[in-house]
């Protein structure tokens, strides 16, 4: 066998074993493409002052889909998803070129209203962030910050937000308490249940599980798939095994370049670019 011919086949061993490793769900194989865009990114760069982090990204992302965002650290992929609710506005000197759409019109539009904006696309953190109020505070804080004063509507809100964030049977006898004393897992799917509770449609998560135990971070898995298919779902992540077992698309971030964005059982198990799989298959970080 030729030289060529025998590195063909140790990569492909490679890939192999390293899906296996990952468990890539069998569901994720029947996803392909289509669907209808909810927020499409051309010739999109953001700067820090001079320096471009993130280099004319050109991508869709699907509505109703699950699309996680990988690739080594400072490789542009938080400035990425930040950017499509505005929160790059806050740091200094963050400009951007080219286009980002959101439902046909201009996230950077000097008409767009970055409160509604955010109403729409709201976002997790990597660490958690409840507000020092009670539970029902915590939930409550965005409707009310959107007019709505009644308290039985409010409390059909807290209670619907809960559900949906599989947090309502933990803490429903204690809806009066400090969020703050309830454990990391719990904080986290709360400050997911405050977000839910002003209906977004899309549902930024910035490497929401790095901060929790495995079985805080298999809750919040969990989650992403009761929420898949009501939401558009993005979620940065620098775990190779999250990003199989929750998402649909991924988006492979280097140096700033999106240097590929493809279902996620085709990028894990055929990627066309060999810096994909140098990434997947730990060559680098």
């Amino acid at each position: 066998m030729n030289p060529e011919a025998t590195e063909a086949v140790r990569r492909a061993d490679t890939m192999e074993t390293a899906v296996r490793d990952i468990f890539l769900p069998p569901e994720r194989e029947k996803i392909t493409s289509g669907g209808k865009p909810h927020v499409v990114a051309k010739n999109f760069s953001i700067y820090y002052g001079e320096f471009e982090a993130v280099k004319k990204v050109n991508a869709d992302i699907l509505s109703k889909y699950v699309t996680a965002i990988i690739g080594p650290s400072g490789c542009g992929k938080s400035t990425f998803l930040r950017s499509i609710n505005r929160m790059n506005d806050l740091i200094p000197n963050c400009s951007t070129t080219g286009s980002l759409m959101f439902d046909g019109a201009d996230v950077y539009g000097k008409f767009t209203d970055e409160v509604l904006l955010r109403k729409k696309i709201g976002m997790v953190f990597q660490k958690p962030n409840p507000f020092p109020k009670s539970i029902f505070d915590n939930i409550a804080y965005g409707p009310r910050l959107h007019g709505v004063k009644d308290r039985k509507t409010l409390d059909e809100i807290v209670e619907k937000s809960l559900r949906k964030a599989a947090l309502w049977d933990e803490v429903s006898n204690r809806l009066d308490k400090n969020a703050l004393g309830l454990s990391g897992g719990q904080q986290q799917r709360l400050c997911v249940a405050r977000t839910l509770a002003v209906e977004p449609e899309i549902l930024l998560l910035d490497e929401p599980t790095s901060a929790l135990d495995p079985k805080a971070t298999a809750k919040i898995e969990d989650l992403i798939q009761e929420l898949r298919g009501s939401y558009t779902i993005m979620i940065v992540t620098h775990n190779m095994q999250q990003a199989s077992r929750v998402s649909d698309f991924t988006m492979f971030f280097y140096e700033g370049v999106l240097v590929e964005h493809a279902p996620t059982a085709q990028l894990f198990t055929r990627p066309k670019d060999r810096m994909t799989e140098d990434y997947i298959t730990g060559r680098f970080s």
